[in-house]
């Protein structure tokens, strides 16, 4: 259900092996220990806190989320009595949506039946906080992109970033925005880190992280791109759903197979962010004719 790395001394990955790939993260200290998100099933948190509790023997005093979203967050609730650190948005979007989502989702999965939405009690948001852990010095602070509120933890020592969801081997942006994603992928790739743990997928080692940051800019213009050729169409529905994620620098089979559908929603969602309003589809009946010849655009 859940592999587990060891990415450097005292400090550790989880991957959730039955929903889209979401990581968490831990640093441990010796008499206490950090985690960085949840993950999305109850006996996958439960696993992460038994797993330093009894066979790493010291108990979970920080929970840190990088965001607020269910399979970053809603585990809060198993671990009773750390503290948990985000940014001030998070808190907010938890305390404002996530009961309302937790009592939805609960209709579809009875395993959601003990999750309980618990609120940040420590929260930034700007600047960068600080956590000595043992050895070493945990650097938080604002990464957005993904999301308003997701933040970043670098471990220092050991050059480790754990991103939250604005590191994904395919960026997502509909509860985000382009600029911001832009703008800390530029960043992540000018900090010389050994090792970048994304909200989903796998380590990024550092031979690794430079194409990472060039494809993954190298997408957000693409779809930038198809959003403004749509904007010059009647249509402009049609022109999205052309646009794969293939021909945008992506693979479908990325997150677990979903990176096509995360794929439709970004272009859905920048079309909206850049003019907003939805994209107009044709009508069944509509044949009128529009030219459809490329044309060069600039970034």
């Amino acid at each position: 259900m859940m592999q587990r790395e060891r990415i450097a001394d005292n400090v550790y990955s989880f991957q959730s092996e039955v929903y889209a790939q979401v990581t968490a993260g831990a640093v441990i200290g010796p008499n206490w220990a950090v985690i960085i998100d949840t993950l999305a099933l109850p006996e996958e948190s439960l696993a992460i806190r038994d797993f330093i509790e009894q066979e790493l023997n010291v108990p979970v005093r920080y929970v840190i989320d990088t965001h607020s979203h269910a399979d970053h967050a809603w585990g809060n609730c198993f671990f009773p009595g750390a503290t948990i650190i985000a940014h001030p948005l998070c808190r907010q979007m938890l305390e404002v949506k996530g009961r309302a989502s937790l009592d939805e989702a609960r209709k579809g999965n009875p395993s959601l039946r003990n999750v309980k939405i618990i609120l940040p009690q420590m929260t930034f948001n700007q600047g960068e906080m600080n956590l000595r852990v043992g050895k070493k010095n945990l650097s938080i602070f604002p990464l957005p992109g993904h999301t308003s509120d997701n933040i970043a933890v670098l471990v220092e020592e050991d050059r480790v970033l754990f991103t939250g969801d604005t590191a994904m081997p395919l960026p997502y942006i509909v509860d985000g925005d382009i600029d911001d994603m832009t703008a800390s992928l530029k960043k992540i790739g000018r900090m010389g880190l050994e090792n970048i743990a994304q909200g989903h997928g796998d380590i990024v080692l550092r031979g690794e992280i430079d194409n990472f940051i060039k494809e993954n800019l190298a997408y957000l213009s693409n779809i930038r791109k198809v959003v403004r050729k749509a904007s010059r169409r009647k249509y402009p529905l049609e022109v999205l759903e052309e646009a794969t994620v293939e021909s945008c620098g992506k693979s479908r089979v990325l997150i677990g197979g979903l990176a096509g559908e995360l794929h439709r929603r970004n272009l859905r969602a920048l079309y909206r962010q850049m003019y907003g309003e939805l994209p107009v589809a044709m009508d069944d009946d509509d044949e009128e004719y529009y030219d459809e010849e490329d044309e060069d655009e600039e970034e």
